[in-house]
């Protein structure tokens, strides 16, 4: 989908390049740099949770009038909430609360047979899932675990209580970003070829229903996107000054470090740079792209990023253009080892000139599913560098973590980055 000029606007807000500010006079406490990184944390989380509420009237306004440009409000307003959101994904792996709540809002990848009509390539049946293909919204009833289960009702509860990860498979997403992703653009079949979704509006008009079920459809995107707002809206409220989250990391300065840098460098190295950038290009498989329906995958690998320098910096631009800056760990750093500092900036500041690339090329050459095709050597390599940017900067991380005396923390790995022979077998 090609982005209005308001989306790329907001966009463009938020990829502001690192700060290149001087670092305190006086090296702050370490327990003031935690303070401040749970500071943004919540006003984080406080804009994720705006953008899903505009969101959500968005998909509200479309429902009442079903239309070409009421959908393409929703998906505009769906792109828009992806980058706060981003921002926070630093938040996980040191921080056990979110960990524990992240896959609401945005596991993946998910079996869309589970929700909604596919196409005929994507088959009738999974070894792994049963729900494969049980088209919740075409069936009032569906079998969980051998035992009829009634579906008539698609509520926020069935949705999260009952069909998140039926079965026991993960692949049975139900809930978040991704599942509204879904049911906004509907299956990218165009492969590596240009295109994304094209759901069509008129999937949700009750007056000329195309692919059936139109009401039990519009029921349940709505109560995706309710249970989106109250998700954020729990874990905007663990990183009030009161909150658990906030509770967590404050109690020991020594852990709070740890958990930011856990943090930082396994969304590197792991998660980013691994499972999400590296195993799609190994395998060339444009289902390894994490907002698969919309074609919004460098938006998000980028926001990630972003999120990740921040982390260091503490810097951050909100939706509304307030800057937040304070103690951060780049103050700590630079009073303890000024060459260190200088080296952790500059890895930053590589990753996200490579991410800026990227999404550069995604705005005016190609999708993300493009570039990571078998033979694209040109859209190979600008995902390579970023790629190589995110691995070279996770060495910095761990450098700094040995610098602050932390022990040993462990990061997140990957066999697309540790055992590459591993992902063809």
């Amino acid at each position: 989908m090609k982005l209005n000029k308001n989306v790329c606007a907001a966009l463009a807000l938020a990829v502001a390049p690192l700060s290149a500010a001087p670092a305190l006079a006086a090296a702050p406490k370490a327990a003031e740099v935690v303070k401040y990184y749970t500071e943004v944390a919540h006003a984080k989380y406080e804009d994720s949770l705006t953008t899903a509420k505009t969101l959500d009237a968005a998909i509200d306004a479309f429902l009442k009038t079903p239309t070409d440009e009421t959908l393409k409000a929703a998906r505009d307003a769906w792109i828009k909430a992806r980058v706060p959101y981003q921002q926070t994904e630093v938040y996980r792996f040191g921080n056990p609360i979110v960990d524990d709540w992240e896959g609401k809002v945005n596991a993946w990848p998910l079996d869309e047979g589970l929700i909604d009509y596919v196409d005929a390539s994507y088959g009738t049946e999974s070894d792994e899932n049963s729900l494969y293909v049980a088209n919740v919204i075409a069936n009032k009833t569906i079998k969980i675990n051998g035992k009829d289960v009634d579906a008539s009702k698609l509520t926020p509860e069935f949705l999260s209580g009952t069909l998140a990860e039926a079965g026991g498979v993960e692949a049975n997403v139900a809930t978040g970003y991704h599942a509204i992703e879904f049911l906004l653009w509907g299956q990218d079949l165009h492969g590596t070829g240009p295109g994304a979704g094209e759901r069509p509006a008129s999937d949700y008009d009750l007056k000329n229903c195309t692919h059936g079920n139109c009401d039990r459809r519009a029921e349940y995107l709505k109560s995706a996107s309710t249970l989106l707002v109250s998700d954020l809206q729990e874990m905007t409220d663990n990183w009030a000054p009161d909150g658990a989250a906030t509770k967590h990391v404050e109690e020991n300065a020594k852990a709070g470090l740890t958990a930011i840098l856990t943090g930082m460098g396994s969304l590197s190295y792991g998660e980013l740079a691994g499972e999400r950038m590296k195993l799609g290009l190994l395998l060339h498989d444009p289902e390894e792209e994490h907002d698969c329906f919309s074609d919004n995958t460098y938006n998000s690998h980028l926001n990630d990023a972003i999120g990740i320098a921040a982390a260091y910096t503490g810097d951050y631009t909100r939706v509304d253009g307030k800057k937040m800056t304070g103690p951060s760990l780049h103050d700590l750093v630079a009073a303890k080892d000024k060459k260190l500092d200088k080296e952790v900036e500059g890895k930053l500041k590589t990753t996200l000139d490579a991410m800026h690339a990227m999404a550069k090329r995604g705005e005016t050459v190609e999708k993300y599913d493009q570039m990571i095709a078998e033979g694209n050597k040109e859209g190979n390599a600008t995902v390579q560098a970023a790629i190589d940017g995110l691995v070279d900067q996770t060495k910095s991380i761990q450098r700094v973590i040995a610098a602050l005396d932390l022990g040993k923390v462990e990061l997140e790995g990957s066999d697309s980055l540790d055992n590459p022979n591993a992902v063809f077998k």
